[in-house]
């Protein structure tokens, strides 16, 4: 019994047999495919070879050859997987104008709450097909895990962690202190001044509080915490409520809030690098891409941001 064996088959093939099918002809499903007669005749003669059996009936003379049952059966099939591929061209272009696809993103609370949505929004303005997936932590070392397994495309990233990836920096973040109206003077807060005042921080296994208490014991200040928590809405609430100041990245402080004094900190603290990153030698998708240039675009004016602490 014969069996098709269509690996060998090439997609000319059933566009010439589409061709004679529809036009009725060799020479002018020729014509209309831009060849001479001789070689879409070869090209039949191969596929019935491919397929064991003759698709046409060919009567020759002036009468047009006709289709047999096994021609009209592999026409059919032959339309429906021209059709897919149609389909799957169309499908190729959109994905390579980053119209289509999905993109992983890692982030971390502040730029959750700044810099991401305005991303975000933009993509969606752009490429309202392409669909945006987020994973959250503010464990650094969770996002490079993330980043390095491939469970993520691109992550916001502190500083330059090791690893195989490539960073594209975006913005430094100050450190600055909270505190409530009128509790300190305009102005730069000495770190000094600090010294046994109750302090809000987030937990010591946060990547950012480990950068934010190194700085300040190197300026001089052993802190007393008196509360903790990863959340910096309830950090701030805790230092309107005044339970005590906290030094926190600039990124994680609601800035418009009249219940809250912002102070740069006297030495400056080093400031932390935020940057978006990928996996080193690993091409992105057209859609995530953009992502990238759009982080690009938009994260300076958070940068600017740093001349609001100011008074």
């Amino acid at each position: 019994m014969y069996v098709a064996d269509l690996r060998e088959l090439d997609i000319r093939h059933l566009i010439e047999l589409d061709a004679v099918a529809e036009h009725g002809t060799f020479g002018r499903a020729a014509e209309h495919l831009g060849y001479t007669q001789s070689p879409i005749s070869q090209q039949i003669t191969a596929l019935e070879k491919l397929v064991g059996g003759s698709l046409f009936d060919r009567p020759g003379g002036p009468r047009a050859p006709e289709l047999t049952p096994l021609g009209e059966r592999l026409v059919s099939s032959a339309r429906d997987l021209l059709h897919r591929v149609d389909d799957m061209g169309r499908d190729l272009d959109r994905f390579q104008r980053g119209e289509i696809g999905q993109i992983r993103v890692g982030s971390f609370q502040s730029i959750s709450t700044t810099l991401l949505p305005l991303v975000v929004g933009r993509m969606r303005a752009e490429l309202p097909d392409v669909t945006i997936r987020v994973y959250e932590t503010d464990m650094d070392h969770e996002l490079e895990t993330a980043l390095e397994r491939g469970e993520t495309d691109v992550s916001f990233v502190v500083g330059r962690p090791d690893g195989p990836f490539e960073i594209d920096p975006l913005l430094d973040d100050p450190f600055v202190m909270m505190a409530r109206p009128d509790q300190f003077a305009p102005g730069p807060v000495p770190v000094d001044l600090l010294a046994g005042e109750p302090m809000i921080g987030q937990r010591s296994n946060n990547s950012c509080q480990q950068m934010n208490e190194s700085g300040l014991r190197a300026a001089g200040l052993d802190p007393t915490y008196v509360f903790r928590s990863n959340d910096n809405g309830t950090v701030s609430a805790m230092v309107r409520a005044g339970m005590g100041v906290a030094v926190m990245p600039l990124l994680c402080i609601e800035l418009d809030d009249p219940r809250l004094s912002i102070h740069p900190v006297d030495p400056p603290m080093p400031a932390r690098s935020v940057g978006i990153a990928r996996r080193a030698g690993r091409t992105l998708s057209p859609s995530a891409q953009r992502f990238v240039e759009l982080a690009k675009e938009l994260a300076p004016q958070f940068a600017d941001h740093s001349v609001v602490v100011t008074t």
